[in-house]
């Protein structure tokens, strides 16, 4: 029961998506770069916490 709710979830996401990118492709392309500014901002936060931790904390 728990695969065929994580099917459909993962179908009605890929809908959502599609719809979004037919009717809005402009709205589509914020979101995604919105998304790629999140994964680059927390990349970044971790290589900066990592730095500090290799430098002793200081």
């Amino acid at each position: 029961m728990a695969m065929n709710a994580k099917k459909l979830v993962v179908y009605v996401l890929v809908v959502f998506v599609l719809y979004l990118i037919i009717t809005d492709p402009a709205k589509a392309a914020d979101y995604v770069q919105i998304g790629f500014e999140g994964i680059s901002n927390a990349a970044k936060a971790i290589g900066d916490f990592m730095t500090w931790a290799a430098n002793g904390g200081k």
